[in-house]
Formats: structure tokens, sequence, C-alpha cells
């Protein structure tokens, strides 16, 4: 799976779990998007591991610095 199709995908859980469009970057981070709080943190890791796939580790979740880190561990996991 290409970096890009997953930023795709991406796009389309972010979108909705927070109810409008955002486009993500490598950089992007929970101070880019105004709903992104503790608990929808949990539902978009939640949507994000079904939308995948895969199941992230607990130590992955809470070392996430930004949606790059995240799209690296999809990309290493991702069928």
């Amino acid at each position: 799976m290409s970096e890009k199709e997953i930023y795709s995908r991406l796009e389309e859980v972010f979108s909705d779990v927070f109810d409008e469009d955002i486009n993500l970057t490598a950089a992007t981070t929970a101070d880019d998007i105004e709903d992104w709080d503790s608990i929808e943190h949990i539902n978009l890791i939640g949507a994000v591991e079904d939308e995948f796939g895969i199941r992230f580790k607990m130590g992955e979740v809470s070392g996430m610095k930004n949606v790059g880190e995240m799209v690296k561990i999809i990309a290493s996991r991702a069928k």
C-alpha cells in the first residue's frame, strides 16, 4: 500500500471522526484539529484500526507525535 493511499484513506477516517474535511500532512497533530481531544483520540484510533485492519500497541498510540508517525506504523502493518 502506498503512502499516498494511506493518507487518502486516513483523510476519510479523520473527516468521519471529526465531521469536517481535513487535509492531512505528515506534520499534522492534535493541535491542528480543533475537536481532537483525548476522547476523540480514542475514537480516531479505533476508526483507523478498523479501516486498515490493524491494532496499534499502547506504546505506539501514546508515542505518536504526528500523523506521519501513524502513517509509518500503518505502512509497516497494513494488508
